[in-house]
């Protein structure tokens, strides 16, 4: 998973007083393509999609030495009531429409979203890495 140029921002910011309202709600979005640093990927846009709501643990130093969260919910996207494509990436945003990119990366194995499928990830399934 990497950071936004959004989130990147924010966070050096930080070591520079410049104060960051995190959001209250981080949501999972669903791309087709790599969304980039830039947040400029295509997000499934369909009448039966909506991004959902994550949470996440405690941070936890790995055994890469590296901080990590992961998520501590099971996330489930409605029905598709049309094919969604193939999802290949995911966003977590700050926002349920619109807003910033904060992190993305690419699904270890791409799913094809047909009309009757439904997108889950169980928990722990979504891990975000610093250092």
């Amino acid at each position: 998973m990497g950071m936004s140029n959004y989130l990147e921002t924010a966070v050096l910011n930080l070591l520079r007083g410049v104060s960051f309202t995190p959001p209250a709600t981080v949501y999972v979005a669903l791309y087709t393509n790599d969304p980039t640093d830039a947040d400029i990927g295509t997000e499934v846009s369909a009448v039966d999609y909506a991004r959902q709501a994550i949470t996440f643990g405690e941070p936890v130093q790995g055994a890469d030495g590296k901080a990590m969260i992961a998520n501590d919910i099971e996330i489930a996207f409605p029905k598709a009531g049309t094919d969604w494509g193939t999802i290949t990436h995911i966003g977590f945003r700050d926002a349920a429409t619109g807003g910033n990119l904060l992190y993305y990366g690419a699904l270890a194995n791409p799913k094809k979203i047909d009309a009757g499928d439904r997108f889950r990830a169980m928990v722990g399934d979504f891990t975000l890495k610093l250092g």
